[in-house]
């Protein structure tokens, strides 16, 4: 049992623990005549979870390069088809629709929003002499698609209101965020939370809290730490009670609400989003994982500046803090499913030449560093990465004022800007992104707590920097009119990590 477990109501918790078992009993009778292992997919916004499940299928079922994938290097994986998902109260990833963007449109598709899900088989012959001996393996691979930001609700099954409350108020309020808080504390300084319960004051609070949330999320600020997750991702809940809540000025050391205030009708949604949004989620879709990917977009918060990268570090850390991780053995994965393997990747490596991979990997283990050990003491195996499910730049080597530059070359998606120029999304650029400092605590905190011999990389490292998005690649065909698979950076590390040692 994690903290997070540990915190929710024991009784709840024991109750909680039971429906997984036999959630878990179920599955695992279906597993006796082909195993399966429930891959979990999720990052937070704009980290790139769609693309990374289509790339990944798209490469699987067309052969694509993956040379440090062992099965497919070893030409042991034999073949990879789509199936009919297992959970039909799920809807599905919807494979076809993302390829024909990306392949026929050259558009990203469209970002998570739901639980979404896809069962991927794959046939192989085992690399042991004695399991080749009993004929072709089958292992089902079911991915489970869904958003990051729902991730942070998590930690909420531990918290009462007025937790909720101060923690919200108290980000609301710190220097980085006051500014963007503004319209919504205004608005809550006019209410008191012991005033007679009020509907339209309910829905202007939860209104202006949610374009709050929305404000902090903008490219601008590009901040991570945003709970309750389903106010940006609301879906058929948008306009339901649970939803139509805010956090309220609770004095630390004030007595239980009275019926009938506002403060009690904002405690009673508050319960109500963890009963019947957070607690399903957990136990329908988290709690059953056997691994899990999470994909950062670092990138996106270097652009904005320091405090959005430690706003992200925050937020990962409350998102690993919701893991169940733990060492594999086959009574608990009878049992108590545990993620046994972590993988956190930096997406988006084509946005840099080769030189500066290593950088990226070096911030996001940073990032990460807490959650990292965390998961090991627990027993789970984490590896940190830096790729790109789908490769959208070329490198390349430019002059500039008599020296040679590392260079990437991409179309621009349109309307991107770069240096007073605006991109229509056809013509393709070189550019310079910049470098990455060489030592990732040039990037944390704020300047005036750097070290001396840091500060020069600290403040160069956010003006020096310079990211576009780029247009998905133009793939090329072969002589028959077959349609090449999705150039990646690394995908088949991720992929050898992931789910290798099942396919040995």
């Amino acid at each position: 049992m994690n903290a997070l477990e540990a915190q929710v109501n024991p009784l709840t918790t024991l109750t909680e623990e039971a429906r997984l078992t036999l959630a878990n009993l179920a599955d695992a009778a279906t597993d006796l005549t082909v195993p399966s292992i429930r891959l979990g997919v999720t990052g937070l916004a704009r980290a790139g979870k769609t693309v990374f499940l289509t790339a990944l299928v798209h490469n699987l079922v067309h052969g694509g390069r993956l040379p440090m994938f062992a099965a497919a290097a070893g030409h042991r994986m034999t073949g990879a088809q789509l199936q009919p998902q297992p959970d039909d109260a799920v809807p599905r990833f919807d494979y076809e629709a993302h390829v024909r963007a990306l392949v026929k449109d050259r558009i990203w598709p469209e970002s998570t929003r739901q639980v979404s899900e896809l069962r991927l088989t794959i046939d192989y012959e085992s690399a042991s002499y004695f399991y080749r001996k009993l004929g072709p393996g089958r292992l089902h691979l079911d991915l489970i698609d869904y958003p990051g930001e729902w991730l942070l609700d998590l930690p909420l099954l531990g918290k009462d209101y007025a937790t909720f409350s101060a923690e919200a108020l108290r980000n609301a309020r710190a220097a980085t965020r006051t500014q963007i808080a503004g319209p919504f504390l205004k608005v809550l300084g006019g209410h008191d939370p012991e005033g007679q319960e009020n509907e339209p004051a309910a829905q202007q609070l939860a209104a202006c809290f949610k374009e709050y949330l929305a404000a902090c999320r903008a490219d601008a600020h590009a901040l991570s730490m945003l709970p309750p997750g389903r106010f940006l991702m609301p879906g058929d809940l948008d306009g339901s009670p649970a939803l139509t809540f805010a956090p309220l000025d609770i004095p630390a050391d004030a007595p239980p609400a009275r019926a009938g205030t506002l403060r009690a009708m904002m405690e009673r949604r508050y319960e109500a989003y963890k009963t019947h949004v957070v607690r399903p989620f957990f136990r329908n879709h988290f709690a059953r994982l056997d691994r899990q990917i999470v994909l950062v977009d670092v990138l996106h918060a270097l652009n904005a500046g320091p405090h959005a990268v430690a706003d992200l570090e925050v937020a990962l850390s409350e998102v690993i803090g919701a893991f169940r991780p733990g060492r594999r053995s086959w009574l608990s994965s009878i049992l108590t499913r545990r993620i046994d393997r972590i993988l956190f990747a930096a997406t988006k490596a084509d946005h840099l030449h080769r030189t500066d991979h290593d950088r990226l990997e070096a911030i996001l283990k940073r990032l990460v560093a807490r959650a990292e050990d965390r998961a090991r003491f627990k027993g789970a195996e984490v590896e940190v990465l830096a790729l790109a499910a789908v490769r959208a730049t070329r490198e390349a080597t430019v002059k500039h004022r008599g020296e040679e530059l590392p260079a990437i070359l991409g179309t621009p998606l349109p309307g991107e800007r770069l240096n007073g120029d605006t991109y229509d999304g056809k013509s393709e650029i070189a550019m310079f992104p910049g470098d990455l400092p060489q030592d990732p605590e040039s990037l944390f905190g704020e300047v005036e707590s750097v070290s001396e011999d840091l500060r020069p990389s600290f403040q160069s490292a956010q003006s020096e920097l310079q990211f576009l998005r780029f247009r998905p690649p133009e793939l090329d065909t072969t002589a028959e009119g077959l349609t090449l698979s999705l150039p990646h950076i690394r995908l088949d590390r991720a992929l050898e990590f992931l789910i290798g040692d099942r396919l040995a």
